[in-house]
């Protein structure tokens, strides 16, 4: 006679918005396994029958999407397809009571700093023991690595410090012990994160710790790269630059959001630095650091910003030929500096002047990369997609900046690993290329066993 099973929960965790999002999702999910959980990261099959919706509430776009995802897992929950929707996150600290009376199907909210709670109503303790266990989504020889959390900067345009609260900077022995962790796990680029690298130590160590905290990671074995996001180009800690400079694990790459030059947006902005101050510090960087890349991101549409003022940004990214760069639309945000501000850029203005920045930073992308042809980098793959293998210089962070491109009919390589590519043909933005060091492909069953087909 057999005995009706009794199903087993399965948390199905949904990550939206930025990598630090990525990385509290790791966390969660983390916990939730050392409690023994079922756990998974966006299942393609949507078969877990609890659902955690981790939001993000940064810009409008980004909110929608977020509103969008929780409707559809409210409405399955409506339709018995789950049985618990539970929702975390920026959005939900933001504007918990008004999707609470929105959006009432959803079994409970929580915010960015709920975690205990979260893992409570999921039936699991919060362990405090579990420094740096996580379960990596990324792929398995990189992950991200937050240092910090928070921010106490006062920019005008920004939410984040609403939903995310004051700088707290996480101890520099605790984030090596983290990237121990991920080191023993097969880890070899972490990528560090922050609402603001700049600030890190300030609030523990009463002084800018960054460079202290990169001369302890470099010595973390297997960790190979190591890359710096999001810095705050005010009080940036110079001595960085030397660390950089002498420590090959810390790649020459630096995320610096600068989101415009014409100082009297960035007095309005909050930013505390002008159109001179910040061009004097790109120089500077790459006085100190030839060789490093430099990855920023541009708002268009600021409240104020005429065609005057558009045209100065466009020609200072002309003149500053930035290695990398992004440019996004203006959102007018409720609760933030700018709000008092009247939002005098049309939405179709917005769109132009992003694609204009685009266009010109097209061009310098281009024109950057032909002077890569012929060169030999050493690369780091990470996936094969259709005919080509995917690979990153020391110069590119992953999902956001160019990929090296292997002809995967030709060569084979594994993923995962560094082999030396020689650039043969460059494109805007994608880089091709052939391995200097051929790695045998591995035999097939057949072969192994000297079966004849």
């Amino acid at each position: 006679m057999r005995t009706k099973s009794i199903k087993k929960n399965k948390i199905n965790v949904v990550t939206l918005g930025c990598s630090k999002n990525i990385y509290d999702s790791e966390v969660l999910m983390g916990q939730l396994k050392a409690n023994g959980k079922n756990v998974v990261h966006e299942d393609e099959n949507d078969d877990g029958n609890i659902v955690v919706i981790n939001t993000c509430g940064f810009i409008g776009k980004a909110k929608e999407e977020s509103v969008d995802t929780i409707l559809h897992y409210a409405q399955k929950k409506e339709a018995g397809e789950v049985d618990k929707v539970f929702v975390s996150g920026c959005l939900s600290e933001r504007y918990k009571p008004d999707l609470e009376r929105e959006i009432p199907n959803v079994d409970q909210y929580f915010g960015t700093h709920d975690l205990p709670n979260l893992l409570k109503v999921l039936e699991a303790d919060y362990k405090h023991e579990l420094i740096g266990e996580r379960l990596t989504t990324t792929p398995k020889h990189y992950a991200y690595l937050k240092i910090a959390e928070g921010c106490d900067r006062p920019c005008s345009f920004c939410a984040i410090p609403l939903m995310r609260g004051k700088h707290r900077s996480t101890p520099i022995e605790d984030i090596v012990t983290e990237a121990e962790k991920l080191a023993a796990n097969g880890i070899k680029e972490i990528m560090l994160i922050a609402q603001d690298l700049t600030y890190y130590g300030l609030d523990i160590y009463k002084k800018r710790a960054l460079a202290a905290l990169l001369e302890a990671l470099v010595k973390v074995d297997g960790i190979e790269w190591i890359r710096l996001h999001y810095a705050f180009p005010t009080g940036f800690p110079m001595d960085v630059l030397e660390v950089m400079k002498r420590e090959p694990k810390v790649c020459n790459y630096l995320d610096i959001p600068l989101q415009h030059i014409n100082t009297a947006l960035l007095k309005s902005m909050k930013r505390g630095t002008t159109h001179e101050k910040t061009t004097a510090l790109i120089h500077k960087f790459r006085e100190v650091v030839p060789k490093m890349a430099i990855r920023t991101t541009l708002i268009v549409g600021y409240p104020g910003e005429t065609e005057e003022k558009f045209q100065e940004l466009k020609d200072w990214v002309e003149e500053m030929r930035f290695e990398r760069l992004g440019a996004f639309e203006y959102s007018h945000e409720e609760n933030t500096g700018a709000y008092v501000l009247e939002d005098d850029v049309p939405e179709e203005v917005k769109f132009r002047r992003v694609n204009e920045i685009m266009e010109i930073q097209s061009q310098i992308s281009w024109e950057l990369n032909q002077q890569k042809i012929g060169k030999t980098f050493r690369c780091l793959f990470d996936r094969k997609d259709g005919e080509y293998f995917y690979g990153r210089t020391e110069y590119d962070s992953p999902d956001v900046d160019n990929d090296v491109l292997v002809d995967a009919r030709a060569h084979y390589i594994k993923i995962g690993e560094f082999v030396d590519i020689k650039i043969h043909e460059a494109g805007d933005y994608d880089l091709y290329g052939t391995p200097i060091t051929v790695q045998e492909k591995p035999k097939s069953l057949h072969q192994k066993l000297k079966i004849k087909k």
